[in-house]
C-alpha cells in the first residue's frame, strides 16, 4: 500500500472546486483512496465564523465563565456559543468541552478550529462531513474519506480519523470468520476508515505543512462483510452514560 500526499494545493476559499483542484495534480486510480482533511472541506463550503456576529446566550456566558474560573485564563463566551450552536449535546462542560457535533462525531470544542483561518476567526467542522464525501466521491470516481484529529481516552497524543466517508464501508466486519486456529472470531469489526484516516495523517501533518489531501493506493477492503456504523450510539456506549454523570469538582 503506497500513502502519498497531493502536492501543491492553493489555499483552498469558499466555493473552490476541491475535486478539480486533485484532479488536476495527480492521476487517480479505481484502486485508490482519497483522504481529505476536514478544514479543506469546511473552506470550501465557507464554514467559517467571525465572532462579532455572534451573540452569547445565558448558558453560553455561564460556561465561559466556569471555564475561567478553572483555568485562570479569560474565555469568550462567543465562542462557547458557537460550540453550543454546533452541538447536538455536551457531554462536559468542565474542565473542557466536550461535544457531540450535529453529525454524531463527540469531540473537544465540537472540533471547532482557530488555526490556519486566515479570513475568519473560526472555521466549523462540515455540516454533514459523509454528503460532502459522496460529493467528492461522485466527481472523482474513488472512495473518499473526510479526516480530522482528536485526541483519544487513556492515551496521549492526537491521530486522524474520519468523521465522513463515500464510496466505500467504514468497517469491516470479521466476525463469523476464523483466526488460524480455526476459532471463530466473534466481536472484531475493524473501523478501516479511522485506519486510513491515521494513515493519511502521517502523511499530511499538522500546523503548515500545507497537504490537506492524500492518496491512499492499493488498499483492500478484502473479502469481508462491510458496515457504516462508526459512531456509537448513547444507549450503547458505556463511557458515555458515565461521563453524563460525572461532575468535576472545580
Amino acid at each position: 500500500m503506497e500513502v502519498f500526499a497531493v502536492p501543491d494545493l492553493p489555499e483552498i476559499r469558499a466555493g473552490d472546486d476541491v475535486a478539480a483542484l486533485v484532479e488536476e495534480r495527480v492521476d487517480l486510480r479505481a484502486d485508490d483512496v482519497v483522504c481529505v482533511a476536514s478544514t479543506v472541506v469546511s473552506k470550501a463550503e465557507g464554514r467559517t465564523v467571525n465572532l462579532e456576529s455572534v451573540t452569547a446566550g445565558e448558558r453560553a456566558r455561564a460556561i465561559a465563565g466556569r471555564l475561567a474560573s478553572i483555568t485562570g485564563e479569560s474565555k469568550d463566551p462567543r465562542f462557547a456559543q458557537v460550540v453550543l450552536d454546533e452541538s447536538n449535546a455536551l457531554l462536559l462542560e468542565a474542565p473542557f468541552l466536550l461535544a457531540e457535533t450535529r453529525f454524531g462525531h463527540v469531540t473537544v470544542n465540537a472540533g471547532i478550529d482557530r488555526s490556519n483561518v486566515p479570513e475568519a476567526d473560526l472555521l466549523l467542522l462540515p455540516e454533514d462531513p459523509s454528503a460532502s464525501a459522496g460529493t467528492l466521491s461522485g466527481a472523482l470516481g474513488v472512495p473518499v474519506i473526510v479526516t480530522d484529529t482528536c485526541g483519544r481516552p487513556f492515551r496521549h497524543g492526537q491521530r486522524g480519523v474520519a468523521i465522513g466517508w463515500a464510496g466505500m464501508p467504514a468497517s469491516r466486519d470479521w466476525r463469523g470468520e476464523t483466526d488460524r486456529e480455526g476459532r471463530e472470531l466473534d466481536v472484531t469489526v475493524e473501523a478501516v476508515v479511522d485506519e486510513l484516516a491515521a494513515a493519511a495523517n502521517l502523511v499530511s501533518g499538522e500546523g503548515d505543512g500545507g497537504t490537506p489531501v492524500v492518496v491512499i493506493r492499493d488498499f483492500e477492503f478484502g473479502d469481508h462483510g462491510g458496515s457504516d456504523l462508526l459512531f456509537r450510539a448513547r444507549e450503547d456506549d458505556l463511557v458515555r452514560q458515565a461521563l453524563e454523570r460525572w461532575e468535576f469538582p472545580g
